[in-house]
């Protein structure tokens, strides 16, 4: 079977889990937005209480949250560390199976180079995430223009919803690299978690402190929202770090992967 098919069906059920997971999340909380608009004075009064760097660290801005846009963002946070979960699960493990299923071996003496086997396992785990977003897409479309109150900019909607798509491309090459850099992986589950649930928190850490710099640490202070729904435009310096971080990780993955010793056992 073409490995690249075979992938995909490995980790089909996953990609229906994930993605029916994101799709009920959006649902979930934009189907607050009615009641919410009908009390947002009362939401500002309550959030004006708390300190500024707390209202950072949860993602509100008050100056935006009444409208559509801007709750839709605020929630937007925790579906993308959600994602950020699903494509560092899939990217850590995706190479790192062969040799804890004990399969590395019986792959490894096929007719094909590691390239290609490197090449089909990253084209599948693309797909799978490719899979989730258009059915998270096209779901929370249906979702925010049955709820909004008043008319938004689907531009700036569109926008702001694929940065999820981006932030989790990162978070699979790390994922990957990190797979190919270890000689053994007992568990995915605890790995994918610590590090991106590190990378959030430091994300929190980085909106409390307005330290640009610092944004270049986390793939989640990547894209401000804020800014998105201001300028409609990205910040091109972290567009230009992004590429320039997932063409330096995947490169190093080919590098490592044919280099590296796969023992099944």
């Amino acid at each position: 079977m073409n490995m690249f098919l075979h992938e995909l069906k490995s980790y089909r059920k996953s990609t229906i889990i994930w993605t029916f997971s994101l799709i009920i999340l959006v649902i979930l909380f934009m189907s607050m937005f009615p009641a919410f608009s009908k009390e947002t004075e009362a939401f500002k009064e309550i959030m004006k209480s708390f300190p500024e760097p707390v209202r950072k660290a949860m993602g509100i801005s008050i100056d935006s949250i009444s409208s559509v846009l801007g709750f839709y963002s605020y929630i937007f946070l925790y579906t993308t560390l959600c994602g950020a979960i699903q494509a560092m699960n899939l990217g850590t493990s995706i190479v790192s199976k062969e040799v804890r299923d004990k399969t590395a071996d019986f792959l490894l003496t096929k007719p094909v180079t590691r390239g290609k086997i490197m090449t089909s396992k990253l084209m599948a785990a693309l797909t799978c995430l490719v899979i989730t977003n258009v059915a998270y897409l096209v779901v929370s479309t249906i979702m925010v223009s049955f709820v909004a109150t008043k008319e938004y900019s689907y531009k700036i909607f569109f926008m702001i919803s694929i940065t999820l798509f981006f932030v989790q491309i990162m978070f699979l090459v790390l994922g990957i690299i990190v797979s190919v850099v270890m000689p053994k992986i007992k568990s995915v589950l605890p790995i994918s978690l610590g590090t991106v649930f590190t990378f959030f928190i430091i994300g929190m850490f980085v909106a409390t402190t307005g330290d640009s710099a610092m944004r270049y640490i986390t793939p989640f202070k990547y894209f401000d929202t804020t800014y998105i729904i201001k300028n409609s435009s990205y910040e091109g310096a972290f567009i230009i770090a992004e590429a320039g971080f997932i063409i330096l990780a995947i490169t190093a993955s080919y590098v490592v992967y044919y280099k590296k010793d796969v023992h099944a056992s």
